[in-house]
């Protein structure tokens, strides 16, 4: 019973965000890629917060509905395993790149995703980021490229199907 009841949650978790693709995309112009962001109207539920999301090169369609502050800073404050989004403009703007994840079911995958804003320093010129590696990396060193901005936002996401 143990066992049954572990692989119905395991299935339940895996239909509700799953990996759509294993195939490599050809990139394409921004412009194609950004006409379904979360900042379209709509309910806040459903296919009408639908946005594209890179995670290692593999571009994915993800359904992000953002938590009340209050449910953000308890979640923040109780919840280590929060995963990242990293995104040009807050998550219900129009994007000026495609937002970056950094987990998948199977890789460390929580529904639960933290909002950090892509800033590019003075002196480097903005550009895509395809991987939460890429972009971590942008930001460390003597010279950064990025500044990750903590915006304290909390999202729920469900990967809802291949771009």
């Amino acid at each position: 019973m143990k066992t049954l009841t572990i692989m119905l949650i395991g299935a339940l978790i895996i239909s509700s965000c799953s990996k759509t693709s294993l195939v490599q995309p050809q990139p394409k112009p921004q412009a194609d890629l950004l006409d379904n962001t979360a900042a379209k109207t709509g309910n806040g539920n459903g296919r009408s917060t639908a946005m594209p999301a890179y995670y290692d090169s593999v571009l994915f369609t993800v359904n992000m509905k953002q938590l009340s502050d209050k449910a953000a800073e308890n979640l923040i404050a109780h919840n280590s395993s929060i995963n990242a989004i990293y995104a040009s403009n807050d998550l219900d703007e129009e994007q000026d790149f495609v937002p970056v994840i950094d987990a998948i079911p199977g890789d460390g995958f929580n529904p639960l995703w933290q909002q950090f804003l892509i800033v590019f320093n003075e002196g480097f010129t903005p550009h895509q980021f395809f991987s939460d590696e890429e972009v971590l990396d942008a930001a460390s060193g003597d010279n950064p490229e990025i500044t990750l901005v903590n915006t304290g936002e909390i999202y729920r996401c469900s990967v809802i199907g291949p771009k």
